[in-house]
């Protein structure tokens, strides 16, 4: 079967499962219910105007990102995980031999559903926004840049969450792992108490990291510039993925 062969039967198998329009759904809903919930708690004592806020009103906005990118998470592991509790891997392989293949074809048609989903979800966040903010942000490159950054988190953990269920073959344990890495690592971040390594765990965990991408005041106080700690979640995403896709190849399905 040919590459385009093999990503159309990635994109139907996707499109045919109930759960990945509940999930993309529920992500477009609550990145911009928990974004309009963050910017209605500023006041106009707080954020007079653009001039004299000093609130990162963008950042506040797209606050709905840090939740619903468990969401995405959970679309990843269960595009490969479901495939292995029922199964189909053995159906899926024997049709399409080329492990590689199927593992990247997987990937493109989730990155494609994540962007889409993620576009909505973050334009609905910011545009409900800048309605409820006594003083909406100016539309300047740092908006741009904390947008598109917040699109590509949600596509990340989506590709995270593929890369887990690929390596341990378990969409429990899949899930679990990931939502300790998402949430648990920079929980320890702010209970540990040493200076440095809270530093070094804002810096090198994926989260903390990533999420730097969404500020667009105050860069000089952020433990890493936004691009790098972008660039952290894609190491742990693609990393993690390749070593996967290497277990998958050698792996009996």
């Amino acid at each position: 079967m040919s590459w385009l062969g093999s990503l159309h039967a990635e994109w139907t198998k996707l499109r045919t499962l109930p759960s990945t329009w509940w999930l993309l759904t529920a992500t477009v809903a609550l990145t911009a219910a928990v974004g309009a919930a963050a910017a209605s708690s500023l006041t106009t004592q707080v954020c007079p105007s653009p001039t004299a806020c000093h609130e990162d009103t963008v950042k506040l906005s797209l606050t709905g990102v840090q939740l619903s990118q468990s969401l995405c998470l959970v679309l990843g592991v269960l595009s490969m995980g479901a495939e292995y509790s029922t199964g189909t891997i053995r159906t899926t392989l024997t049709a399409m031999p080329g492990r590689w293949r199927v593992l990247v074809s997987k990937a493109l048609a989730l990155s494609l559903l994540t962007s889409a989903a993620g576009v909505l979800a973050v334009l609905s966040a910011l545009a409900l926004s800048r309605l409820i903010l006594p003083a909406p942000p100016p539309v300047d490159g740092a908006m741009f840049r904390a947008t598109g950054g917040s699109i590509l988190v949600l596509v990340l953990v989506t590709l995270l969450g593929l890369s887990l269920a690929t390596l341990l073959r378990d969409t429990a344990g899949a899930i679990t792992l990931g939502l300790g890495v998402l949430y648990v690592v920079p929980v320890l971040s702010h209970v540990i108490n040493s200076p440095t390594w809270q530093h070094r765990l804002q810096r090198w965990a994926p989260m903390p990291a990533a999420l730097s991408i969404q500020a667009t005041k105050n860069l000089g106080r952020l433990a890493i510039a936004p691009w790098p700690g972008l660039g952290v979640l894609a190491a742990y995403g693609v990393g993690v993925l390749v070593v996967g896709g290497v277990a998958f190849r050698v792996r009996d399905a």
